[in-house]
């Protein structure tokens, strides 16, 4: 992990978010480390998959920036680690490659990216992307969180529902016993009249 400079403190009470770059260049990673710091996030650096994956396992992070090509581990099987964990697989990831073919691109899509980002890139662009993707992800747990809402007021109103089944057949079994009470309350003055 690469440690920068913290950024202007006023930008960090903006809280744009928390990203996790990841790129076995140390030179990237400190350039977009730099200009997100001035965007306002809070960054993380990483130089390679595994240290990434014990990264995100660790704490939360908003987004992961991913290179595509990396030793060891590529960004594809670091990305399907991800996608594969209950806990990150919503995880929104923007796949950075050198690989300018569409092949790359539909390969990092493929594997679960939310978008694909070709080197060199112009960062206010990528800025672009990045903002439309922690808005996007913001609105899905929005929705998961409503969701969640709707479930457990659906589960509530089922038990009411349950209890009050329970009362009316209990009602019903009370009624059903006072009618038979009064009829042979009623059978008895008949046959005393008699």
């Amino acid at each position: 992990m690469i440690d920068l400079p913290a950024p202007d403190p006023t930008t960090i009470r903006r809280g744009l978010g928390t990203i996790l770059v990841v790129d076995d260049s140390r030179t990237n990673l400190t350039v977009l480390g730099r200009r997100l710091g001035h965007l306002g996030y809070l960054t993380v650096l990483s130089d390679n998959g595994g240290e990434a994956l014990d990264l995100i396992a660790a704490r939360g992070f908003d987004l992961v920036l991913l290179d595509m090509v990396m030793p060891r581990l590529s960004g594809v099987q670091v990305l399907r680690e991800i996608r594969g964990s209950h806990d990150t697989a919503d995880l929104p990831v923007i796949m950075l490659t050198g690989r300018s073919d569409p092949a790359a691109a539909v390969e990092a899509l493929a594997a679960g990216a939310d978008d694909h980002v070709a080197k060199p890139f112009d960062f206010d662009v990528l800025a672009a992307r990045i903002a439309r993707t922690l808005a996007r992800a913001r609105r899905i747990a929005e929705l998961k969180r409503s969701n969640a809402s709707l479930d457990a007021r659906i589960a509530a109103r089922a038990v009411e529902l349950g209890e009050t089944k329970t009362q009316l057949a209990a009602t019903r079994a009370d009624r059903q016993r006072l009618v038979a009470s009064i009829q042979a309350l009623n059978d008895e003055v008949e046959r005393l009249s008699r």
